[in-house]
């Protein structure tokens, strides 16, 4: 399909390492002048299901500054967009919850709010697991718990996870192992 709006110009409004914020001038779909905000994200978004033999996962818990509240997540992170995505994956998987998997399937490619940032973000479910040392950055205080899978669909369905990107991937990992 043809794009309907046009882009007249973009000026960079305000950046860090992580982000960068352009507001752009355009021609809306109708024919009239508008603006638009567009946040580009430097990082890819990754996020892991680790899944046991027992069907258990890992959930990584954390105050989230741009809420101000605690969340409830499975382990995720940003992986640099020159970066294997696999490999970034297992390297999240690893800092968070000190775990390593044998076998990786990704699940899902997603966008997380696409009606103002160009997010692209990316599920795997890692299997086969060997525990091993967390190694948090340092920005991270996080709290890491292990429960029956079915629990943390539970807590999706009970609003107590809230994450879009935590809640599609345990989703569809009930999906893909029938719980």
């Amino acid at each position: 399909m043809e794009n309907p709006w046009k882009t007249k110009s973009k000026t960079t409004i305000y950046q860090n390492p992580w982000i960068k914020l352009e507001e752009h001038q355009v021609v809306i779909p109708s024919g009239k002048d508008g603006i638009y905000g567009k946040v580009i994200f430097k990082n890819k978004a990754l996020a892991i299901v680790p899944v046991d033999e027992d069907l258990n996962t890992w959930l990584v818990g954390q105050f989230r500054y741009t809420l101000d509240e605690y969340s409830w997540e499975i382990p995720m992170g940003g992986g640099l967009l020159e970066l294997d995505i696999l490999d970034s994956a297992k390297r999240e998987l690893k800092e968070e919850t000190g775990l390593s998997a044998k076998k990786w399937t990704k699940i899902m490619r997603l966008h997380t709010s696409n009606s103002v940032t160009d997010e692209e973000g990316f599920v795997f479910l890692a299997e086969e697991l060997t525990p091993g040392e967390t190694e948090f950055e340092e920005t991270e205080q996080l709290q890491v718990i292990k429960l029956p899978l079915k629990e943390a669909i539970q807590k999706v369905m009970d609003g107590e996870i809230t994450d879009a990107i935590s809640i599609a991937g345990l989703l569809k990992v009930a999906r893909i192992l029938n719980i």
